[in-house]
């Protein structure tokens, strides 16, 4: 069965109605979950500390989705 990760991130946006933020190199990495219930936890628990903050937005990514486990790999991926 393959590994279905999580990332939890998130930041200050420049405008709450879009997905930009307004500093890329302020955004807060939360963290790489081993699945989807850990990874919402987190992006709760942050959710909840920004909450007075209209701008900041937390994010779920599913890396796993990111990934076609059917498709050769890139050059690159070959190299580790």
């Amino acid at each position: 069965m393959p590994q279905r990760l999580h990332l939890v991130f998130g930041g200050e946006l420049k405008d709450p109605t879009r997905k930009e933020f307004k500093n890329c190199e302020e955004i807060d990495l939360v963290g790489v979950f081993p699945n989807y219930e850990a990874a919402y936890n987190a992006w709760k628990s942050k959710a909840h500390m920004t909450v007075d903050n209209a701008h900041a937005r937390y994010f779920i990514a599913h890396l796993h989705r990111l990934r076609d486990e059917e498709q050769p790999a890139s050059p690159t991926e070959e190299l580790g």
